[in-house]
């Protein structure tokens, strides 16, 4: 997979650009920098309607066509066209309004829909277009009490979502163009306690958990019958409760931010479950609450509460290269999502 995404229109190539995308705490509530082997870019200029206050996830389209972010206050979600120039006009809020702030937004893979967590049922998914938002999908059954991070699989048929709730912490439903189907079986081993980051890896043959109790993660072997058997725990577990998980695009990696310790913890990924985990950076986020990798695999980003918020490096087979320079102007405030195009 390269790192540039190519799309037509009509029977002309687009060539759209790279970015990286960051959700903050505080005015203007997300940042947008243009991305390239070199690191950041100068900030693309603020949306003209800006999200309505903190600013918990982000995410673009597969195709670069719009980017979402959900924040504190309602309408809890805003969405805008997407360009190499920037940002469009915001679209109309869904008809049918969210109740609360999601921890994070994810679209589906063709960007004809759109996930994210919290109300009533634990998840709220909304049919998605060039147009924005459509009609809102039927709550899943049985409901999710506390929802907190959501993913979806590439192949658009299954629909994750995290919980503070109650017990098994994590619930996956078949997921189709009706929109959701039955749950899964829960997993075995269960999730100790809280789910929190979710994330399955490209090709839907696994799915990666967090939690608030050691061994902090659990991945599964995923199929289309559901939760498959759990890999061992990494030799070098994580120190605490992790709150992003994200996999490398090949599968040959898997990195978790965390709320203490380091911070981060990144470890091969196979299909024989972790590795050994890689050798921290010279320079660490303090409290992570999301991570991503580039599309071509060759760079990763976490999230930070402290300056400069968000904090990226080279990434290759061994593992973190020299952080890149900080960007020219940093996000506002504490960073909770980002996300790269």
């Amino acid at each position: 997979m390269t790192g540039i995404m190519q799309m037509f229109v009509g029977s002309a190539k687009k060539k759209i650009d790279e970015f990286l995308a960051v959700a903050h705490n505080t005015s203007p509530y997300v940042s947008v920098y243009p991305w390239s082997t070199s690191g950041f870019g100068t900030k693309v200029a603020n949306p003209s309607t800006l999200p309505a206050g903190n600013a918990q996830g982000v995410a673009f389209t597969s195709d670069g066509s719009a980017i979402a972010i959900t924040h504190s206050n309602s309408p809890y979600v805003s969405a805008y066209p997407w360009s190499n120039s920037g940002f469009g006009a915001k679209f109309s809020d869904p008809s049918t309004a969210l109740t609360e702030a999601g921890k994070n937004v994810a679209f589906t893979t063709s960007g004809n829909a759109i996930a994210i967590p919290g109300g009533t049922a634990g998840i709220n998914a909304y049919a998605f277009s060039s147009s924005g938002f459509g009609t809102k999908f039927s709550d899943p059954s049985p409901a999710t009490s506390g929802g907190q991070k959501t993913a979806i699989t590439s192949a658009e048929n299954a629909i994750a979502i995290t919980s503070q709730g109650t017990s098994p912490y994590i619930k996956v439903y078949a997921w189709s163009g009706s929109g959701f189907g039955a749950k899964f079986s829960d997993p075995t081993p269960s999730i100790l306690f809280s789910g929190s980051g979710v994330a399955f890896t490209s090709n839907d043959d696994a799915i990666a958990v967090g939690q608030t109790n050691s061994p902090y993660v659990r991945v599964y072997a995923w199929s289309g019958s559901g939760f498959g058997t759990a890999f061992s725990d990494p030799a070098t577990i994580p120190t605490s409760t992790i709150n992003g998980i994200a996999f490398t695009s090949s599968g040959d990696a898997i990195a978790l931010a965390g709320q203490s310790g380091n911070y981060l913890d990144v470890y091969p990924w196979s299909g024989s479950g972790f590795g050994a985990r890689f050798s921290d950076p010279a320079t660490l986020p303090f409290i992570s609450n999301d991570v991503k990798f580039s599309r071509a695999n060759d760079a990763i980003a976490f999230t930070s509460f402290g300056s400069p918020y968000v904090l990226a490096y080279p990434w290759s087979g061994s593992g973190f290269g020299a952080k890149y320079s900080d960007p020219s102007t940093l996000p506002t405030g504490a960073a909770n999502g980002v996300a790269f195009l």
